[in-house]
């Protein structure tokens, strides 16, 4: 079982608030822990304006498949200081509520009006 020292108080408190208040419905958390030896707390915040360049390495398994391997350069213009890249470079935790219905129903309204 990993342990996740110096996480594991923040990661008992983000469950412990969550199991008692809940999360909005079609609502997830994505939490991510920073690679640090003091985490200064937890933020809450909105996920960077950022992506992946991808590039893919070919290679072959024991069975002698071909499979592609992920890789690329990670690319963050994104300089808020209210984000999960800004939050885990300053070693916090990052906490950020992501829906799952991609729909931008906005969209579809507008154009029920037009």
């Amino acid at each position: 079982m990993p342990i996740f020292t110096p996480a594991d108080k923040y990661i008992l408190s983000i469950a412990k608030k969550v199991l008692k208040k809940g999360v909005p419905a079609r609502t997830c958390l994505n939490v991510n822990i920073p690679l640090a030896k003091k985490i200064k707390g937890v933020k809450v915040c909105r996920q960077a304006l950022d992506y992946w360049a991808d590039d893919y390495d070919v290679r072959i398994d024991p069975h002698h498949k071909h499979y592609y391997w992920l890789t690329g350069e990670f690319i963050n213009d994104d300089k808020g200081k209210d984000t999960d890249e800004w939050a885990l470079k300053n070693g916090y935790i990052s906490v950020v509520p992501v829906q799952y219905d991609f729909t931008a129903h906005r969209v579809i309204q507008a154009n029920k009006r037009s």
